[in-house]
């Protein structure tokens, strides 16, 4: 089998996750989320007593630990971590995290390493896979909502108020978009999606579909 990257990048709420899961399924390739790394970084730094601040110190942590994502699952030396990295804490403290060189550097080849594993092949998403990650991603995905769409989706998820929501997400639209190290941006040959209007299987029919046009 040729190996097959489907790259799903975008800013949160606009169903990166999801849509990758149901793209995944529908296509028989193995889902790779890279935030949970990411999230899983910060839930050492924070166990460890490590200053967000400090990359350097992160990276180390990271380096000596068992990252792995599973079904779904992310561990950690073997502990089912996937309840405690969507926390709240988790959630003010992963942008501070995941701007840092290092840690990025570290995650990344665990990120492309997980693949190798893994056949080579898989649909993967975040906020830098088919920018950096993946950079030669075969089909890449870029996913769009406006920000109250947005934010009204992930406070629903979360339970929260969709004002507050609001609020987080500028702030992390703004640092992810500026940060130096590998930021948000919609990666050179993507497919713009506006999900503004679009429910989960919509945009997964849509993916599909490229998918299967471009391996014509």
């Amino acid at each position: 089998m040729t190996p097959l990257i489907v790259s799903i990048d975008g800013p949160a709420g606009t169903g990166k996750s999801t849509v990758a899961r149901g793209v995944a399924r529908r296509l028989g390739l193995p889902h790779l989320d890279t935030g949970a790394f990411y999230r899983a970084a910060t839930l050492i730094a924070l166990r460890e007593g490590i200053d967000v601040e400090d990359g350097s110190a992160i990276a180390g942590a990271v380096r000596d630990s068992n990252l792995d994502l599973g079904d779904g699952f992310m561990y950690l030396d073997g502990e089912d971590i996937s309840a405690a990295i969507r926390g709240p804490d988790i959630n003010s403290a992963v942008s501070a995290v995941s701007s840092h060189r290092q840690v990025r550097e570290r995650l990344v080849a665990e990120q492309r390493r997980w693949v190798q594993t893994h056949g080579a092949s898989a649909v993967v998403d975040g906020r830098d896979v088919g920018s950096v990650v993946f950079p030669d991603a075969e089909v890449k995905i870029y996913l769009h909502a406006r920000p109250e769409v947005r934010a009204a989706r992930r406070a629903i998820e979360t339970g929260q108020d969709p004002a507050l929501v609001l609020i987080e997400q500028e702030r992390r639209d703004a640092f992810d978009s500026t940060r130096a190290d590998s930021p948000l941006v919609v990666p050179e040959g993507a497919h713009v999606i506006d999900t503004n209007d679009l429910d989960i299987e919509g945009v997964i029919q849509r993916i599909v579909a490229l998918v299967d046009d471009e391996s014509r």
